[in-house]
């Protein structure tokens, strides 16, 4: 059991302006209730809760322009960027791909701040939870992807992901009702 996780919340600032985008913002939305539960829970546990969110190739803009371009769209990004944006102490980097290792400074990161174990959140569960998922394996990080807390496009999808991060990454997949104090993995 991991002592001190770090919430990593993946890509659920966004514009959602992409094929399958509409469908992706409707489960994604779904997801903020339980979202915000398990960040105050990290709070009440003094865990970090760090963003890790794409910057749709906007690369002289930084993470608050984001969050203002899903307010102005307005619709579910304005929603979930108004309930879910980074507060104070949370964290937060920008990542050009799917994964956020890759090419960003979240390694760095995650060993300054002693974190021994990841819970990954967020869109989209059979890609950028995925990647992140893979790539946090390789770097011997006990996972957890609480089932209710991430969505994909189509609830078949979700469900093929979940079932691959549990079988091939032996990533903890439950929900964030069904697991206590303190967290997994």
């Amino acid at each position: 059991m991991a002592k001190r996780p770090a919430l990593v919340i993946l890509d659920m600032i966004n514009l959602f302006d992409f094929e399958g985008g509409p469908a992706l913002s409707s489960a994604a939305l779904a997801c903020v209730p339980c979202l915000l539960s398990l960040r105050d829970r990290f709070d009440a546990a003094s865990c970090p809760v760090i963003y890790a969110n794409d910057n749709f190739t906007h690369w002289h803009g930084e993470f608050g322009d984001l969050i203002a371009r899903c307010t102005e769209r307005g619709g579910d990004s304005a929603r979930i960027a108004d309930a879910l944006a980074p507060r104070g102490s949370d964290y937060y980097v920008l990542k050009p791909k799917h994964s956020a290792f890759q090419a960003t400074a979240l390694p760095v990161l995650l060993g300054k701040l002693a974190v021994d174990g990841i819970v990954l959140a967020g869109i989209a569960a059979d890609s950028c939870i995925l990647a992140t998922a893979q790539d946090a394996k390789m770097r011997e990080y006990p996972i957890w992807v609480p089932s209710d807390v991430v969505a994909a496009i189509s609830d078949e999808r979700k469900a093929m992901a979940l079932k691959l991060l549990e079988l091939s990454l032996q990533a903890k997949v439950d929900s964030t009702l069904a697991i206590g104090q303190p967290f997994p993995p």
